[in-house]
């Protein structure tokens, strides 16, 4: 039973950066619906935003920044980033229409905020080009 738990406790880098590629891949659309409605828009009129708009500058972030997380570039850097950006969100957003996330539909910039604080910490994982480029040096 010891060496089952050793061998699981082995995986928790890889399953880091697992963590890291479907986070970011999941949050990439929320910049990409917005920026250019893929998969498809999610603003209100069915339209794209401005890059120029707080919610533009703020799809930018999510797209590429998520697409730098997806690959584990600048990981801790970006991550701290998008952190903030999604507590901004969050306050500017979602917290003026009620205290509970659940009703202020803004579960996931909190969950996110904490996610990207986590990865900001911990890192990109082994399956990551920040750590390709460390073995490099």
């Amino acid at each position: 039973m010891n060496a089952l738990l050793l061998r699981w406790r082995s995986w928790a880098p890889f399953l880091l950066s697992i963590l890291r590629i479907v986070a970011s891949f999941l949050f990439m659309q929320f910049g990409t619906a917005k920026l250019i409605a893929f998969p498809a828009s999610i603003m209100p009129d069915g339209s794209t935003v401005s890059i120029a708009s707080l919610i533009g500058i703020a799809a930018a972030l999510e797209a590429f920044g998520g697409l730098l997380l997806l690959f584990g570039l600048f990981t801790r850097p970006v991550a701290f980033l998008l952190s903030g950006e999604m507590a901004f969100a969050y306050f500017i957003g979602h917290a003026p229409q009620g205290f509970w996330p659940v009703l202020n539909q803004g579960t996931e910039a909190i969950f996110f905020t904490f996610l990207w604080l986590y990865l900001s910490a911990a890192g990109p994982g082994p399956w990551s080009l920040d750590a390709k480029v460390r073995r490099e040096r």
